[in-house]
């Protein structure tokens, strides 16, 4: 009989590991993983044990479909546990890799990074990912050592360093609502920084009812994804207001669009590339039904998500159950569907919603024009940005139907914009080529310069 568990079916699957739980050297005033410490009260040492991590690598190996895996590592802070321990779980990826292609990522804070760290992150071609919030007053709003230190500058040295070693990163940028306010700084002092990868993660974090006083426990939980909506409190005041959220992607989708496509690649700019190309998404949060992108704690606990890290999403824990089963489990494959079986009458009307799928249950706590729970938050960002590039994702997907390079839309859009808008026809009006399709949606983007709707 083969090593390979037993699972029945098996599917594709994706976890993302805390070796360290939520210890950290940052105290960031928006982070919502603070507050896990209390899901293990008795827990002293924080760290996972050699047992643990060898049955997570064995077994995501083993129950993965593909011939590449990626591991993904976060926190907390990672680095907090030295170079050693990811010395030992390199090895023991080899020990179980067999014809496997093993590839690692680290999200990091970065001010902890020095030159052991940045040879062993080269030396075995991790992916770092660096967290900064955009240039030094916007980043040090919320990014924050204990007692409220400024962590800028211990940034900036930990990507000197991981420059100077050749270590390949991408940053991940928390959007709030001090740095949605300048969206053409972020975008520019990333690029500068030498970023060619961006993340963009919108703040969304409601207070809870019931306030302790004690950072990070003021956050409430997410909506059950099967019954969204239901009682808490605002959401904070370092959230991202929705509309603003909008204004601070079309800004800068309207920035990379113009110069930098090809060179500088931004995750949710490639997803709904993907999505208006008829794939379907390669992000959870935009997907039909998510599920498939999990979380593990220190312990070998296995939950059904990253934001979902409380006793009744809890899947089991390796040591006694497999991952795989656990990932294919009911629960898990209720959790996964409930996405779409809760979405809202007011979103499958939606023009959009092949491209945002009511986004990420998280973020369901706001009631439709109509009255029905379940709307999400951010559904004014998202049907404002989505309308907004609708026009150059069409040309895009085009152009790689016609086997072309994207990065010619660069060129179409600086020929459009020298040549004066056509009078004939309305943006809303049927387009002159006959096509019956509205003007915005066919032939104005090879007449007129990209606006705002």
């Amino acid at each position: 009989m083969s090593e390979r568990i037993q699972t029945g079916a098996r599917r594709g699957f994706h976890v993302l590991t805390k070796p360290i739980g939520p210890v950290c050297n940052l105290e960031c005033s928006y982070c919502f993983y603070l507050e896990k410490h209390n899901l293990y009260p008795e827990e002293r040492q924080w760290r996972m044990s050699d047992a643990v991590l060898e049955q997570y690598i064995r077994q995501y190996i083993q129950e993965q479909p593909g011939p590449e895996i990626l591991f993904a590592w976060q926190g907390g802070e990672p680095t907090l546990l030295g170079v050693e321990f990811f010395q030992k779980a390199v090895q023991l990826q080899r020990k179980h890799a067999g014809d496997r292609t093993i590839s690692n990522a680290l999200q990091t804070n970065g001010t902890l990074l020095d030159d052991r760290w940045c040879e062993f992150l080269a030396e075995h071609h991790f992916l770092a990912g660096l967290s900064v919030d955009g240039p030094r007053e916007l980043h040090d709003k919320h990014r924050v050592a204990k007692g409220g230190k400024p962590t800028f500058d211990a940034v900036m040295r930990g990507l000197g360093l991981l420059k100077k070693h050749g270590v390949e990163f991408n940053t991940l940028t928390v959007v709030h609502r001090a740095n949605a306010r300048q969206a053409g700084e972020v975008y520019r002092f990333l690029k500068e920084i030498g970023s060619r990868y961006l993340q963009f993660i919108p703040l969304v974090e409601r207070a809870a009812l019931a306030h302790s006083g004690t950072p990070g426990l003021d956050f409430a939980e997410p909506p059950d994804p099967g019954r969204p909506g239901g009682p808490a409190g605002p959401v904070t005041g370092e959230s991202v207001e929705a509309e603003q959220y909008g204004r601070f992607l079309c800004a800068i989708f309207d920035q990379w669009v113009r110069r930098d496509v090809g060179r500088v690649f931004v995750q949710l700019f490639d997803v709904a590339l993907g999505n208006w190309m008829g794939l379907g998404s390669s992000l959870c949060v935009f997907g039909e039904k998510c599920g498939a992108a999990l979380a593990m704690e220190h312990n070998g606990d296995l939950y059904s998500c990253d934001h979902y890290v409380y006793p009744k999403y809890r899947l089991g824990n390796l040591l006694n159950q497999s991952l795989g089963a656990m990932a294919a489990s009911p629960s898990q494959r209720e959790f996964g569907g409930a996405k779409f079986d809760s979405l809202p009458a007011y979103c499958r009307q939606c023009q959009v919603r092949f491209a945002c799928n009511g986004e990420c249950p998280k973020h369901r706590f706001i009631r439709t024009p109509d009255g029905q729970e379940g709307l999400n938050y951010l559904c004014p960002a998202y049907k404002r940005f989505f309308n907004h590039i609708d026009p150059c994702m069409r040309a895009m997907a085009q152009l790689l139907r016609n086997n072309q390079a994207a990065s010619d839309i660069m060129e179409m859009i600086a020929e459009a914009e020298a040549r004066p808008q056509s009078a004939s026809a309305g943006r809303n009006d049927p387009c002159p080529c006959g096509s019956g399709r509205k003007y915005k949606k066919c032939c104005w983007l090879k007449t007129s310069p990209i606006h705002a709707p």
